[in-house]
């Protein structure tokens, strides 16, 4: 018999309408002789409406009092899928966080899973019960409930599938994991499988099918995921399984392109080279709470390193301000990143002559390039993203996938 975790995101579970529906996957899988858990999200918009009744109250994001608002989206999710499981016959119940209980350790709005006791999982499954665990969340040392950040549904089904030894299909509002965006290329196609390290890539480089740390999740404990849709009829759906590289028989070159708007460039000029220098830089922005993203590190002509790097947009502010002692900061707004995602990237130098040819065909600056063994990412003026985007997609001939 095998096990999954189904997992509905907040479009999934919209509205009663919505919920109904996706209780209909349930079903359909139940009566295939699975045996399941269910974890769901808030409704969508509901943890947003929390966010702003905690903040009119003086609350804000990573304080324990609002992580307590905020889970309760999830919990009444819980309560509402397990009713409309019960109206189509199926044996069901919810489960709060604490119940299990889910661990976490790590501060409000951002913690992370450490363990989860299967035992109230297993004696449900055995006894035909389908658990409907409310996810986002988990208990700390203290017996508080903490929030796991955006997205963080799909890391509590990941980990349950863990401890369940159960496969996880994600069910969202898109039927898989797509070649790049549809809105921009229509041309883009659904991939049928991808392997865990490419996923993650596409996750951090912008793509928003599931949240990166499921995936990291999901790749250490060795869980199979599929991305599908909720929208299509009950057991209608394909979409696209995520799989440990051994498990994919062929690797392809290039599976995607991947994208992030409103990326932002600061160079720091003249940085001596000490203790105090690079490593101080990437210190002071770690203290304040600012990924970087890519890197450029040259000699300069004064002697010492010239500095640059991307961080999002919404993280400038404070990254300047962490940066505000150094002489001849300076900042460039109006960015995007475009990702060259695949495994098949390893020792490959034509794909990097590619993107090179392709965005200087399209007269596309490259602002900044980063690369890793299976990405190639680069800065561009954020107005020419999508015309990038769809000249990448084709000179990779992603269409053809």
């Amino acid at each position: 018999m095998t096990r999954l975790v189904l997992k509905f995101g907040g479009t999934s579970m919209g509205s009663p309408e919505r919920i109904a529906h996706s209780a209909s996957i349930v079903a359909a899988e139940a009566a295939r002789g699975h045996q399941l858990a269910v974890v769901v999200s808030a409704m969508s918009g509901e943890t947003d409406r929390y966010l702003g009744h905690a903040s009119a109250l003086g609350g804000g994001l990573g304080e324990i009092e609002t992580d307590t608002v905020l889970a309760a989206g999830e919990q009444a999710a819980a309560a509402l899928m397990a009713l409309a499981l019960k109206q189509l016959g199926l044996k069901a119940r919810s489960i709060l966080a604490w119940q299990l209980p889910i661990e976490v350790d790590g501060v409000p709005g951002s913690a992370r899973i450490t363990g989860i006791d299967g035992e109230v999982l297993e004696s449900l499954l055995g006894d035909g019960v389908i658990p409907v665990v409310a996810g986002y969340q988990g208990v700390d040392a203290q017996g508080r409930l903490v929030t796991l950040g955006r997205g963080g549904t799909d890391l509590s089904a990941a980990a349950i599938a863990a401890a369940i030894g159960a496969e996880c299909d994600i069910y969202t509002d898109v039927d898989g994991v797509f070649t790049t965006d549809p809105r921009i290329e229509p041309k883009a196609t659904r991939l049928a499988r991808i392997s865990h390290d490419e996923m993650l890539e596409l996750a951090a480089m912008g793509a928003k099918v599931l949240q990166t740390r499921s995936v990291e999740y999901a790749k250490a404990k060795g869980v199979a995921m599929r991305v599908k849709s909720s929208f299509a009829a009950p057991g209608a759906s394909i979409g696209t399984q995520v799989l440990s590289e051994s498990a994919l028989a062929e690797r392809r070159v290039v599976s995607g392109i991947a994208y992030a708007r409103a990326q932002a460039r600061i160079a720091v000029p003249g940085i001596e080279d000490s203790a105090s220098g690079p490593g101080g830089v990437f210190a002071a922005l770690a203290g304040a709470g600012v990924h970087v993203d890519m890197i450029v590190q040259g000699r300069a002509r004064s002697g010492g390193s010239n500095l640059e790097f991307s961080v999002e947009g919404r993280d400038l502010r404070a990254a300047l301000q962490a940066l505000a002692g150094h002489e001849g900061l300076a900042s460039e707004v109006g960015l995007a990143k475009v990702s060259v995602v695949g495994t098949g990237l390893r020792g490959r130098a034509d794909v990097a002559r590619t993107l090179y040819g392709v965005l200087e065909r399209e007269a596309i600056e490259v602002r900044m390039l980063a690369t890793s063994e299976i990405k190639i990412s680069a800065l561009v003026n954020e107005d020419a993203l999508e015309r990038a985007v769809r000249a990448l997609h084709a000179a990779y001939r992603l269409d053809e996938a």
